[in-house]
């Protein structure tokens, strides 16, 4: 995103001339909330009953998922949606997937990801991990959905309500500069954690 670009306080933008393409890019919190809290329920009960899960391997493996999807969450944010915009195909692609939000970061039907290419990420963290960890990946991927969900959360509070009178202020405020004062720090929604061990912590 061009730093010079003022983010708007309200409205939106189409991005898509097709109405069902334009559709597909919203959606409500709520959704998003629902189906991360029922895909780690889904993989935890599955894994315990064809005895992939013991009681200690799903806590550690669940704790080990969230740490990762923080990471994921970092890497991104840092390097994918905000992919310097060296050719028309990587500009178009980076204000779809992330530009807008910055545009309009009040746009709530924009804040959190639709449906359709959050399943589709969903099933390629699942293939991945399946593929990496064998049946551990339903106590992993459990965390690391659940992960997403606050995620997701805290994201939407942090643009859509005041922030909190208590330790979870830090989250609005490093995220507020992010959007609103250095673009190119403060990746990190969920934990500053990432920013402060890659050095993307805001200069100021």
């Amino acid at each position: 995103m061009d730093p010079k670009t003022k983010p708007s306080t309200s409205g939106s933008r189409q991005l898509f001339r097709n109405p069902i393409l334009e559709l597909l890019t919203r959606t409500h919190i709520s959704v998003t909330l629902i189906l991360y809290t029922a895909l780690p329920a889904i993989l935890l009960i599955y894994g315990f009953n064809k005895g992939h899960l013991t009681a200690g391997s799903a806590i550690t493996l669940f704790l080990s998922g969230i740490v990762a999807f923080t990471l994921v969450e970092y890497l991104m944010h840092r390097f994918l949606f905000h992919l310097e915009p060296t050719s028309e195909f990587r500009k178009r692609f980076a204000h779809i997937v992330h530009g807008s939000h910055h545009e309009f970061p009040r746009d709530k039907a924009r804040i959190s990801m639709p449906p359709l290419p959050s399943v589709l990420l969903a099933t390629f963290f699942f293939l991945f991990f399946r593929l990496l960890l064998g049946s551990y990946v339903f106590g992993f991927l459990p965390g690391f959905y659940f992960g997403y969900m606050v995620y997701s959360g805290i994201h939407y509070a942090v643009h859509a309500y005041q922030p909190p009178k208590n330790f979870l202020r830090i989250l609005w405020i490093h995220h507020g500069i992010h959007h609103y004062k250095d673009p190119d720090h403060a990746f990190g929604v969920s934990t500053p954690f990432w920013d402060m061990l890659f050095r993307t912590m805001p200069k100021r």
